[in-house]
């Protein structure tokens, strides 16, 4: 089982940005594809951003693409998000899970999901 941890989150303007970050206590962490989600009250989570163990790879939700950034240090077990250009449609809980690469395409985020962390912009 990994544990992963979010934090990061917080209170900014529209236009602003934050970086979260994703780390994991333990395991082969250069091993597992990672992915970030957000869960927005009254919404179903969705899928933000993916990059590969090796950080080669990467994937993004339309909504992000060009003011999202993810990346890793595997030496640091860490994932981040770098946000940047941030609406107030971005606010959302956000977690940080593992996930599988199959058919060119990252799925399969684990079983067990983090606290997350919050992140509101506001208007």
């Amino acid at each position: 089982q990994v544990q992963l941890v979010e934090s990061g989150g917080g209170l900014v303007q529209a236009g602003g940005s934050l970086r979260l970050s994703c780390a994991d206590a333990g395991r082969t962490f250069s091993s597992y594809a990672m992915g970030w989600f957000r869960q927005a009250p009254g919404k179903e989570r969705e899928f933000v951003a993916a990059i590969s163990g090796s950080g080669s790879s990467t994937n993004y939700a339309e909504s992000v693409k060009g003011r999202f950034t993810i990346s890793r240090d595997n030496a640091k077990n860490t994932v981040y998000l770098q946000m940047n250009s941030l609406k107030p449609e971005d606010t959302a809980v956000y977690y940080c899970n593992t996930m599988r690469i199959r058919g060119g395409r990252f799925r399969d985020p684990g079983d067990y999901w983090g606290q997350g962390t919050q992140v509101t912009v506001s208007s």
